[in-house]
C-alpha cells in the first residue's frame, strides 16, 4: 500500500511540475518533453514520468507523436474557440450557483484569492498568480455545490494552461483581468447572481479573445521562421 502511495505521489509531483512549466512558459507548444530530463528535474523514476505523461495526455496537455515521443500540445484556433465557448457557459453558471449557495466564509475566501492574484501581478510573481488562480476556481467550484461543474471546468482549465503565461503577458491584459475578477467578486458579495454570471462570462470572453490573438501571433512567428529557413537553404 505504501509503495502504491509513493508511486502515486511521484506521478502527481511530475504532473504538477509539467503543468506549472507549461503555464509559466518553460515548456512551449510543440516542445518535446524528454523523459530523462523530467526524471532528473523532479528526482523521480521513469515509471512515474510515464504515468504522468499518460495522465496529461488524457487531459490534452501532451500529445504523443509517432517516432518523436511526447510533446506539449498545440491547439488550433477552432479548438481554442470551442473550449472557451464551453468554459464561458460553465464559468457563468458556476458564478451564479456560487452566489446563490456559498457561505459568507466561502465568499471571503474567494475575495482573498482575487487579492492574492493581484499581489502576484504587482510583484510579477507568476507562480503566485497561477497558484492563486487555481485557488480561485477551487473555492468557486466548492461553493457551487455541484461536483460535475467543478470537474468539467477544471478539465477545461487544465487544457488552457497552454495560454496562461502568454495571455497574462499581453499588454494591458493583467490589469483588465483583475478588473474583471473584482467585478465578479463584487457581484457575488452583493448576492446578485445574474450580475455575477454576466461578469464571469465577460471575463471568459475577454480571456478567449486574448488566447486567439496569442495563437495568431505564434502562427505568424512560425510562418516567418519557416520562410527564414527556406531562404537560407536556397
Amino acid at each position: 500500500m505504501s509503495e502504491q502511495k509513493t508511486t502515486q505521489s511521484a506521478r502527481e509531483l511530475v504532473e504538477d511540475s509539467i503543468r506549472l512549466g507549461i503555464a509559466v512558459g518553460d515548456f512551449l507548444p510543440g516542445e518535446p518533453l524528454r523523459e530523462r530530463e523530467i526524471c532528473e528535474l523532479n528526482g523521480v523514476s521513469r515509471s512515474a514520468v510515464r504515468e504522468a505523461f499518460r495522465s496529461l495526455e488524457a487531459e490534452g496537455l501532451i500529445t504523443t507523436v509517432r517516432y518523436r515521443g511526447p510533446m506539449v500540445s498545440q491547439l488550433s484556433i477552432e479548438e481554442v474557440r470551442s473550449i472557451y465557448e464551453l468554459r464561458g457557459i460553465l464559468e457563468s453558471q458556476a458564478a451564479r450557483l456560487f452566489t446563490l449557495r456559498a457561505s459568507d466564509e466561502q465568499c471571503a475566501r474567494l475575495r482573498q484569492t482575487v487579492e492574492d492574484i493581484g499581489r502576484g501581478h504587482d510583484t510579477q510573481d507568476m507562480v503566485l498568480v497561477i497558484s492563486s488562480s487555481a485557488d480561485f476556481y477551487h473555492v468557486l467550484a466548492e461553493g457551487t455545490g455541484n461536483v460535475a461543474i467543478g470537474q468539467t471546468l477544471f478539465s477545461l482549465l487544465n487544457r488552457l494552461a497552454l495560454f496562461r503565461f502568454s495571455s497574462t503577458r499581453w499588454p494591458g491584459r493583467a490589469e483588465k483581468s483583475m478588473a474583471e475578477l473584482r467585478a465578479i467578486i463584487c457581484a457575488v458579495e452583493q448576492r446578485n447572481a445574474e450580475a455575477a454570471a454576466q461578469r464571469a462570462r465577460e471575463h471568459t470572453e475577454a480571456s478567449g479573445e486574448i488566447a486567439l490573438l496569442v495563437i495568431e501571433e505564434r502562427n505568424r512567428g512560425a510562418l516567418a521562421s519557416g520562410r527564414t529557413r527556406r531562404r537560407k537553404t536556397t
